[in-house]
């Protein structure tokens, strides 16, 4: 891991490369010049560079296209350049923004000026940075541990709804009630499905997919799944790869419930409305299986004790359903969740003690 974050400063008068080294040096950066476009890019294919401070009007390849250059590169695609330049006219902003410069600053330099723009790209850069390398370690570790999940689902292909349940309580396995919450939201999900007029085939595929909704939290850290408060804007962003993870563990099996499994880990998080995640997806373009199971899930984690919250009455928790109905959650699904009400009651009692 580098102790200084380094940049590179590219100009053709030395003078300005010297005043910008004066500015930057004392605040702990590393410098690395170059005179020219051609040089700038040299320099950045053998350096590991974190920003650039690039001069506009050099002789021969002029700043605009040193960017465009770079940009060219997805290697550098998110690199932080600031084009320090004379020219103040909007079209000549305009053409450094078309090239896929970040930022700008006008000469002659202002130390402070410089200094806050420096600083504010760097944060930028080391956020970009750290979603980059947690993305690498977790395809790493899911392509590792989607061989080891697959083979363990192709070795039952005529699986137990218990094993099922038991498999599925990997992804959570430091959460007491994870067997009570698999058990419950399957069951609140069949009965759903069931009243909605779906054929017993597809209720009982949805009953054994259903418990997968949340495989993917296999792949997302202790520390996020089990924090006690409200996640931070980064580690929301972590968290809601769970879905994309449970789809490509499940991802290219012969058994249809686990194809249904795929299909809800993926989309269970998906809102009516189009405001969810991880696509977007709007009304009947969700599959019906993952609208069905987005209602059972909510309702279970609604009426349960997580980390991050107390548990909610039943009758606050069926406000809270009644009220998403046409935003969150498919307006069919609901009526059907209502219709059964004393049902869903009774399937929380019943399993209210997990696998025991």
């Amino acid at each position: 891991m580098k102790d200084k974050p380094v940049i590179l400063v590219v100009d053709d008068e030395p003078q300005n490369i010297e005043l910008l080294e004066a500015f930057l040096i004392p605040q702990g950066y590393e410098i690395v010049k170059a005179a020219n476009g051609e040089e700038a890019l040299r320099k950045l294919s053998g350096n590991q560079i974190d920003l650039i401070l690039l001069d506009v009007m050099m002789p021969g390849m002029d700043g605009f296209e040193v960017t465009r250059r770079i940009r060219q590169d997805n290697t550098h695609r998110l690199l932080p350049i600031i084009l320090v330049t004379a020219l103040r006219e909007t079209e000549d902003r305009v053409k450094g923004i078309e090239a896929g410069c970040d930022d700008f600053i006008s000469k002659p330099v202002d130390k402070m000026e410089l200094l806050a723009r420096v600083r504010s790209l760097l944060k930028v850069k080391a956020y970009n940075d750290l979603m980059s390398n947690y993305r690498k370690e977790l395809e790493s570790e899911v392509t590792r541990r989607t061989e080891e999940i697959k083979h363990a689902f192709e070795r039952i292909k005529v699986a137990s709804l218990e094993t099922i349940y038991r498999l599925s309580m990997a992804a959570e396995y430091k959460d007491k009630d994870t067997g009570a919450h698999i058990k419950r939201m399957s069951r609140y999900s069949a009965a759903v499905a069931r009243r909605m007029g779906l054929d017993e085939s597809t209720i009982e595929t949805i009953l054994y997919a259903a418990p997968m909704h949340d495989l993917g939290k296999i792949g997302i850290r202790d520390l996020i799944l089990m924090k006690p408060a409200k996640l931070d804007p980064v580690e929301w962003e972590i968290m809601k790869q769970h879905t994309v993870i449970g789809a490509k563990i499940l991802k290219g099996s012969d058994a249809e419930f686990i194809r249904m499994g795929e299909t809800i880990a993926q989309y269970h998080h998906e809102k009516w409305d189009g405001s969810g995640y991880p696509n977007s997806l709007k009304g009947i373009a969700i599959p019906i299986a993952s609208r069905i199971a987005a209602i059972a899930d909510v309702f279970d984690a609604l009426t349960s004790k997580r980390p991050y919250k107390e548990l909610f009455s039943v009758e606050k928790s069926l406000a809270i359903i009644r009220e998403g109905r046409g935003s969150h959650f498919d307006p069919d699904v609901v009526d059907a969740f209502f219709a059964i009400q004393d049902e869903i009651l009774t399937i929380k009692k019943k399993y209210g003690d997990g696998l025991d």
